[in-house]
Parts: C-alpha cells; sequence; structure tokens
C-alpha cells in the first residue's frame, strides 16, 4: 500500500458506556482528533487508517473503535438490502474473510433485529461473491465483526476494528480477578474523573484485584493500555502490521520512567491483594504502588495529606450485607470525609450512602458498571499548595 492510501480518509467511531461520553471525548481531542460528533454513546470523528491502530493502542476508557461504513435511512428491508450492498465491502473483506453480524434496532420501523441481522449479511455476500467471482464465501481467514444499528430508522453499519470478544477494557494484565470486577475502562475513567495527578498520593482501600490503582499507575506513568494484547484489526490487510509497529514505537516513547508514583491500595483479602499484585506486575507497574492487608472499617486517620481515595465498594446486591456496607461508608466518611485537604471518589449502587458517609457530595454522576446502574459521588478537597 502506498502512502496516498494509508492517508485515506475514513470514519471512525469510538463507543462509549453511558455517562462517560465528555471522558472519550476529551481523550480524543487529547489524540488530534477535530470535529468530534457525539450522538448515542457513539463518538463520530474523521480519521485515516493508521488512526485505527492508534485509537486502539491509547483510548482508556472508550469500549471499541467501529470502522463506520455508513449512515443511512432505511424505511423497508429493501432499502436496508439495497443501501447495504452499495458500500464498499470489498475494500475491506478479503476473498477468505470471516464475518459476522450483530444488531440492534431502537424506535424503528425495521424493530426485528434478526430480520436486519439476515438481510445485512445478505447483501454483503452478494457483493462480495459478485466482487470475487464465486459461489460461496469460505470464511476461513480474518474475522470482521459487523454491526447494524437501527435508532429512529437511521441505519449504522459498521465493522469493529476492536475484537468482537475482547472489548479495549481487556488490557492484558489481569489474568486472574476477584467476584464482579471493575472493567479496566470504567476504572481509568474514574481516576480521570477526578482531580488525581502523579503528584498526590492516591489510595484505594477496598482494592479488590487491584484495577483502580493499576489503571492510575497507568496513567501516571503515560503507558498506553493497548500496547501488550491484540486487536481483530491486527489481521486485515489495509491496516499494515507497520501501522500498528509505528504506533507502538511512538506509544513507548510517551512512557514516563522517571517520576516518583504514590499509590496505595489495600483489601481485607489476603487472596486479593495476592491477585492485586500479580496483575500489578503483569501490568509493568508494581514499583508505583503499595499493596497491603487492611480492613477498611480498621482505619484510624489518613496516611498523609492532601491525598486522593478512588473506591469501589462492594455492593449490598453482591456481598448481600447491609450492615458491613454501612459500616464501611461510614468509615469512609469519619476518616477521609472529615479531612479537608482529601478529595474522596466514591462509585456505588446504595441509594444511602450520602446519608451513611455523612456529606452531600459536591457532584454526583450517574453510570453503569456493566448493567447495574450506579452513582459516582464525588468530594472536592483543598487544592494541593504549589
Amino acid at each position: 500500500m502506498t502512502r496516498k492510501e494509508s492517508m485515506e480518509k475514513i470514519k471512525l467511531a469510538a463507543t462509549s458506556a453511558f455517562g462517560l461520553e465528555a471522558v472519550v471525548k476529551r481523550e480524543l481531542t487529547d489524540l488530534g482528533y477535530e470535529n468530534i460528533v457525539t450522538d448515542n454513546g457513539w463518538l463520530y470523528f474523521d480519521a485515516e487508517i493508521q488512526d485505527i491502530c492508534k485509537t486502539n493502542i491509547n483510548l482508556r476508557c472508550a469500549d471499541r473503535v467501529m470502522l463506520v461504513m455508513g449512515q443511512f435511512e432505511a424505511l423497508s428491508f429493501e432499502e436496508l438490502f439495497d443501501k447495504t450492498y452499495e458500500l464498499p465491502w470489498e475494500k475491506w473483506i478479503t476473498k477468505d474473510g470471516k464475518f459476522t453480524v450483530n444488531g440492534k434496532s431502537v424506535k424503528s420501523k425495521l424493530y426485528s433485529t434478526p430480520d436486519c441481522q439476515r438481510m445485512v449479511k445478505k447483501a454483503i455476500s452478494k457483493k462480495l461473491c459478485e466482487y470475487y467471482d464465486t459461489d460461496w464465501m469460505p470464511e476461513t481467514g480474518a474475522e470482521f465483526t459487523i454491526l447494524v444499528s437501527i435508532h429512529k430508522d437511521i441505519a449504522t453499519i459498521s465493522i469493529d476494528t476492536t475484537g468482537a470478544r475482547e472489548g479495549l477494557f481487556k488490557r492484558g494484565y489481569r489474568e486472574k480477578s476477584m467476584a464482579a470486577p471493575l472493567k479496566e475502562t470504567m476504572a481509568a475513567a474514574l481516576v480521570k474523573l477526578s482531580y488525581w495527578n502523579k503528584n498526590r498520593v492516591l489510595y484505594d482501600p477496598l482494592c479488590g484485584s487491584g484495577t483502580i490503582a493499576i489503571e492510575a499507575a497507568l496513567i501516571g506513568r503515560n503507558i498506553a493500555p493497548g500496547l501488550n494484547r491484540n486487536f481483530a484489526s491486527m489481521e486485515w490487510p489495509l491496516v499494515k502490521d507497520e501501522y500498528w509497529k509505528n504506533e507502538k514505537i511512538e506509544a513507548r516513547k510517551r512512557i514516563d520512567f522517571d517520576s516518583e508514583i504514590k499509590i496505595y491500595a489495600s483489601d481485607v483479602s489476603e487472596k486479593a491483594i495476592r491477585i492485586a499484585k500479580e496483575n500489578a506486575i503483569e501490568a509493568g507497574v508494581d514499583d508505583c504502588i503499595e499493596f497491603f492487608v487492611k480492613d477498611v472499617t480498621h482505619i484510624e486517620k489518613p496516611m498523609c495529606s492532601y491525598g486522593v481515595l478512588i473506591t469501589n465498594p462492594p455492593y449490598a446486591e453482591r456481598i448481600g450485607d447491609e450492615e458491613q456496607l454501612t459500616k464501611i461508608h461510614k468509615k469512609l466518611g469519619q476518616v477521609f470525609g472529615r479531612d479537608k485537604t482529601w478529595s474522596v471518589y466514591v462509585i456505588t449502587s446504595s441509594v444511602n450512602f450520602e446519608k451513611e458517609f455523612g456529606r452531600k457530595a459536591d457532584r454526583k454522576r450517574k453510570l453503569f458498571n456493566g448493567d447495574m446502574r450506579v452513582d459516582y459521588y464525588q468530594y472536592f478537597g483543598e487544592k494541593m499548595p504549589e
């Protein structure tokens, strides 16, 4: 492929969990993208083929990076078929390409998702069979997961560049975890939404398998989250190996090996701390984090001033112990909520959190941890002296 072909304009979309659109938009802006359009959890932006590599390697809080093939009104199955057929599938999908079609339809005339999927699959198959002059597609090669999403009669047809089975939350370091762990992308977003920076102490007193602490360390070290994993589009002929290599070289140049980063993480479970330490070593940030066994209800005072606490307490729905959860919330308020120098950030599904913590939050953000509706309670401490 020539340099001219690699610079050909395409449209990408980073998908976002509910409530994190602004965080993902800021990430895209920091990576140099402009004219970003947000619509229903999708952030659209103009790009070049090499940007498939750049975004997958560097985005911390997005769920996936989608290659947008086309958007159009679809009021009938015939219209859906014809307009899907017109898209340049032969440019991306090889003769032996294995492609599956997923779908969803909301508030649209074409409401049957399985029928929409079948129609899109049929249109793509017809286009590719004609282009490659064959009666059937063997589908033994690279994987292409196609999504047909119809919202208010507007169909968006896209290909998942990240990978159907492993979204961007799969960093590659978390081989083991505790029950109901926080997704890596959500943990990174919690850190991004806080006022923490690498010059301040960060503490997670309910760390579980260490995800919040590890994601904070990756941010502090400026280690790109996708450096040590594979993506579906690595197998696509148009997305050359040299593009991935170049983006990884640039990402490694930006790593900060010199700053002293102080992150503390504790949990009542010895097993959790053992797993967290292993995960931190796998992520290459074990030098940034001090893990230790500690019951949060036994903490008497903060370890320093002007720290930032970010934590994900267990949910009553999952641990089945409302009384213990109340004790945890009260202790966090007594120790850290009363210290005016500490900033406190807690994600929880508990509707009584503010009452138990002892203070109304300075800000509350509605999020979803998987399918569970949660709130991110934010308490802002005093500004750290220069």
